[in-house]
Formats: C-alpha cells, sequence, structure tokens
C-alpha cells in the first residue's frame, strides 16, 4: 500500500513537471493576464485622487508595469543564459559538504532513476513559483496605488514595498528558471535569495521605521505584515535546507554524485 501511494505521488509529480515544461509559454501568458488584471483593479482605488487618468501617470501604471512584466523578464533571461539539453559544468568549490559522497559521470548521472526534477524536488519548484503571485497578491492587498497627490510617507512605504515585491520575484523566477534547466548553481542560488529575502523584510522595517509621520494603524499592519514574511522564509529554509544538501536526488541532479554508504 505505501509503495503503490509512493509511486502515484511520483507519477503526478512527473506529470506536474512536465507540464510546467511543456506550458511554460502559455503558464507565462496567464500570468500575464491575471497579473494585469489585478493590477489594473489596484490603479482603480488609488491612496490620492489621480490629476488626469493612472493611464497616462507614469508614477501610476509604470510600478505595476514593473511588478506584471519583472518577474517574466527574469524568467526569460534564466532560460535565455541556460538553455535547454545544455550539460553546466559543476563548481570549482563545493559549499554543500554535508554527508560522504562520490562522483558520478555527467552522462552517467542522467541515466539514474535518482536524476531529474521529480518526487519531493517538484513540491519545491512549484512553491518557488507559487511564491511569485502570493507576493504579488500582498503587495495589491495591502499598498494601494500612489495617486498624484500622496503624502510624503506614503510615497517612501510604496518605493521600498514596490521595490521589495519586483526584485524578490525576479530573483525566485530566475531561481525557477535555473532549476528547470538543472543548473549546478540552482541550490546556493536559492539559498541566497532566501538571505536577500530575510535581510529585505528586515531592512524595510528599519526603513520604514526612520520615515516620519506614518499612521499608527499603518505602521502596525505593515509590521505585521513583515514579520509574516519573515516566518514564511525561515519555515521555507528550515524545511528546504536540509533537503537540498541531504537528498539524493538534489545531489545526483545538481552536483552528479552519490552516496558514498
Amino acid at each position: 500500500m505505501v509503495r503503490m501511494v509512493r509511486d502515484r505521488l511520483y507519477r503526478k509529480s512527473v506529470a506536474v513537471v512536465l507540464s510546467m515544461q511543456v506550458n511554460l509559454e502559455r503558464i507565462v501568458v496567464i500570468w500575464i493576464m491575471a497579473a494585469a488584471f489585478a493590477c489594473g483593479l489596484r490603479l482603480a482605488f488609488p491612496a490620492t485622487p489621480y490629476s488626469g487618468t493612472p493611464w497616462g501617470s507614469g508614477a501610476g501604471l509604470l510600478p505595476y508595469m514593473l511588478v506584471v512584466g519583472a518577474p517574466v523578464g527574469s524568467l526569460l533571461l534564466g532560460l535565455k543564459l541556460f538553455p535547454a539539453g545544455r550539460i553546466h559544468a559543476q563548481p570549482a568549490f563545493r559549499l554543500a559538504q554535508v554527508g560522504r559522497w562520490r562522483k558520478v559521470d555527467c552522462l552517467r548521472a542522467r541515466e539514474m532513476s535518482q536524476f531529474g526534477l521529480y518526487g519531493v524536488m517538484a513540491s519545491l519548484l512549484v512553491g518557488i513559483a507559487v511564491n511569485v503571485p502570493v507576493r504579488t497578491l500582498e503587495f495589491l492587498s495591502s499598498i494601494p496605488a500612489l495617486g498624484s497627490y500622496s503624502p510624503p510617507w506614503f510615497v517612501g512605504l510604496y518605493g521600498v514595498m514596490l521595490a521589495d515585491v519586483v526584485i524578490l520575484s525576479s530573483l525566485y523566477m530566475f531561481a525557477f528558471a535555473m532549476a528547470l534547466r538543472l543548473v549546478p548553481l540552482f541550490p546556493r542560488f536559492l539559498v541566497m535569495v532566501w538571505g536577500v529575502d530575510l535581510l529585505a523584510q528586515l531592512g524595510i522595517a528599519h526603513l520604514v521605521a526612520g520615515i516620519d509621520n506614518v499612521p499608527h494603524g499603518v505602521d502596525a499592519a505593515l509590521l505585521d505584515m513583515l514579520t509574516g514574511n519573515v516566518k514564511k522564509v525561515l519555515i521555507s529554509a528550515a524545511i528546504w535546507l536540509p533537503y537540498l544538501l541531504l537528498s539524493d536526488r538534489v545531489n545526483l541532479t545538481f552536483r552528479h554524485r552519490v552516496s558514498a554508504k
């Protein structure tokens, strides 16, 4: 029974990964349409009125073009830098020193059953991709559009939160592209993104604390959101870092090595 369940889950993970690879262009189009619609709704309800129309205002439209387009551009850049089917060189220095491993030839590694993005690895891949719409929805639901007459404290708050969603979404999508292309640097790049994400939340809290005249209610709500983001990053790292270090599949796929036990 346990083996049947495991085999069923494995087949589902294979179907999910293959679906993402085959339908990647369709997924990107769906993202653009859905995110653009959500951003349009956000633009319709600015913090302060527009002097003209939001579509004719660079301060109104441009930020949301970045929210929609930056993750897509980062994904396409990653896919361009790491073409499909190419065998990428292993890094000269190993950061993952936990465990006992022996090297495997890159061609032999691809013939082994544990090679690939399937099994538990598929869950990590989906989690990285889902992080982008979740982060975007959090930004759109918590930060109103800028408008034309916003107070200085809101302009500063809007700027740091916009930078957070654009930069972090782009980094996560670049990591997603690296995973799809089986780039050996993917595990350490993802760990770096977690570190950047954590530092970004702490840095935003520090920057907002230095902005004058922020209403207490806004300050408290923002603190709750940043605290939630920090917890999510720490939970993700706590769950997935041991897997990235110790998984036979990860070590074979990205480090071309198998357990020496």
